[in-house]
């Protein structure tokens, strides 16, 4: 079909012509199909776009100001309703491939983020009782504890310079220190 029977059919069709009106389905209906085609939509995703097209072109049927371009109106009009059918489907794909199914989720369920906070908050609770308890312990364990877990851990000869404390000793009373805490953590119920 050339622009100038376009432009006549279109002015027909919008008279109420209803010869008109198939002619132009008959001979613009192969471009709205590749263009809904050429997106990658399924059969049925494609009629829906060949049917929005021309139902928006019936509405707009009496106002189209340059009816010789009805070709490129369709053809932009199913180009837009591809976008947009696309743009919804990116939310939902359905499919039945069992490696994208039984693929484990990047969300979090509601369950699994409530387990979550509350392993969460047990172990800062944990955290909080250790520190009480070690707050407990002797002067002495409590200043060779924070020098042997700062970062990066002194040698034992810098401990030994730092406290006074023979570089033999340190260890037993390492070992010592630990149990005692372990000990008051075990008594609370924690461990």
């Amino acid at each position: 079909m050339d622009r100038a029977d376009v432009g006549a059919l279109v002015q027909s069709a919008a008279d109420g012509d209803a010869a008109a009106w198939k002619s132009l389905v008959d001979g613009l209906g192969p471009l709205v199909w590749s263009v809904a085609r050429s997106h990658g939509l399924s059969d049925a995703d494609a009629h829906e776009v060949y049917q929005t097209a021309w139902f928006r072109f019936a509405q707009h049927l009496g106002r189209i100001r340059e009816p010789e371009k009805t070709g490129s109106w369709l053809a932009s009009t199913a180009r837009n309703e591809c976008l947009k059918l696309l743009k919804a489907s990116k939310r939902w794909t359905p499919t039945d491939d069992p490696q994208l199914l039984d693929r484990p989720s990047e969300d979090r369920t509601p369950e699994e983020s409530l387990l979550d906070s509350e392993e969460a908050a047990a172990q800062t609770e944990r955290v909080r009782l250790l520190w009480q308890e070690f707050e407990e312990l002797g002067e002495r364990c409590r200043q060779l504890l924070r020098v042997l877990i700062s970062s990066p851990p002194p040698s034992y000869q810098e401990v030994s310079a730092a406290l006074g404390i023979a570089v033999g000793s340190i260890g037993p009373m390492r070992q010592r220190c630990l149990r005692r805490l372990r000990t008051r953590l075990e008594a609370r119920g924690t461990k």
